[in-house]
């Protein structure tokens, strides 16, 4: 049997069927969407102002749109970006017992930093490739984890036909418009044509970019949101509708459909990540509180302070100071391509950037990975 606190079993009552609270979820979790727009509309301001960013442009080596579109970048990089995938580790490597729970993954991970650092400098089209796909995959694991704690919010039980009808329409969103602008040869994420390399990729199994991605991958998500929207009236109808769930899904679906259809990819998937990395954010920090609340965070007082009530600034500022520490290791990265190697400031930038951001990164995915497989981490009761 396990014992609860009355400090953990009023939490659990006030949370209900949302994850912590309604105003906490709706402000954090899925009215945040509106958050999707705003990377992309910096950008499109920014370009209204060529004219006077154009010197600024040129002492940089580079055209004043891609001088805005990196700004966006790093900008977002910096706000929540990498805060987000640094929060990961108060859960797995600065755990000491998650440590002990997943050795080999935690030592598996030293690998990754040195397949990143051999693609940027081999073939930087196909690490974007591999990176993008994999953020893609990423982002909708994360919307999956959350629809199931969700799901164990839920006052009914949940049968396996609507849980497989919300997976359904969740992991198809992204990719019917996707497909179609790779056909039509428009998917390039900064300097670099994707789609190209995924056409290469194609190759290899005999096949090629065409309509057939776009029949595919539109069809298959077309039976998907038929069937979750019948499913969702019918919930609806018989009184069993977990209300926060069905509106979180449906306005991730709706934003993961729309959009790859704007122009600068590269700065419009930037409007998924600032959203997927604020809601990585909070998550993180609810998570370690319900531990904490649990006492799952005995003889490990720094990861208390940083999960306590009122810690959410400290919690912050702990993972803005590690993204810090990895912008300085992408600009000594940049400063010794252009001016040891005598690389341009579009080669040098790029690579710099990826290098250091995406070998953190995909340690990030990789571990994430593992936590999302464990929704139960919701549940007050340990």
């Amino acid at each position: 049997m396990s014992v609860t606190t009355p400090a953990v079993r009023t939490r659990a009552s006030e949370s209900g069927t949302w994850l912590h609270s309604r105003n906490w979820d709706l402000t954090f979790i899925t009215l945040s969407v509106v958050l999707v727009a705003v990377p992309y509309l910096a950008y499109l301001g920014l370009l209204a102002l060529q004219p006077a960013m154009a010197p600024m442009a040129d002492w940089f080596g580079t055209t004043p749109a891609d001088l805005s579109r990196n700004i966006v970048n790093a900008t977002v990089a910096l706000l929540v970006g990498g805060p987000h995938m640094y929060a990961t580790f108060t859960r797995t490597a600065f755990d000491a017992d998650y440590r002990k729970k997943r050795p080999r993954m935690i030592w598996t991970s030293l690998a990754i930093p040195v397949v990143v650092f051999a693609l940027a400098i081999a073939n930087l089209q196909l690490l974007l490739t591999i990176f993008f796909f994999w953020a893609s995959i990423h982002v909708l694991h994360q919307i999956v984890f959350i629809t199931e704690m969700y799901n164990h919010r839920a006052q009914n039980p949940i049968s396996a036909f609507s849980r497989a009808s919300d997976y359904a329409v969740i992991l198809t969103s992204l990719y019917p418009l996707a497909a179609y602008k790779m056909w039509q040869g428009n998917f390039a994420i900064g300097l670099n044509d994707v789609g190209a390399t995924v056409g290469q990729v194609l190759g290899i199994f005999g096949l090629s970019l065409g309509p057939w991605m776009v029949w595919l991958t539109g069809g298959v998500f077309g039976i998907a949101l038929v069937v979750w929207l019948g499913k969702t009236i019918w919930e609806w109808q018989k009184g069993v509708l977990h209300a926060p769930k069905a509106l979180f899904i449906f306005l991730t679906v709706t934003a993961s459909f729309f959009v790859p259809a704007l122009g600068n990819l590269d700065t419009a998937f930037q409007g998924m990540n600032f959203w997927h990395s604020l809601q990585y954010l909070a998550l993180t920090w609810m998570l370690n509180n319900i531990r904490l609340q649990r006492g799952d965070m005995e003889r490990k007082p720094w990861l208390q302070r940083m999960s306590e009530d009122g810690s959410a600034r400290r919690y912050y500022l702990f993972n803005m100071g590690l993204t810090l520490g990895d912008i300085g290791l992408a600009v000594v990265l940049f400063l010794v391509m252009v001016n040891v190697f005598g690389k341009s400031f579009d080669y040098a930038f790029d690579r710099a950037y990826y290098m250091a951001v995406l070998s953190f990164l995909w340690i990030h995915y990789y571990h994430d990975h593992h936590l999302f497989t464990e929704p139960e981490v919701i549940d007050y009761e340990a």
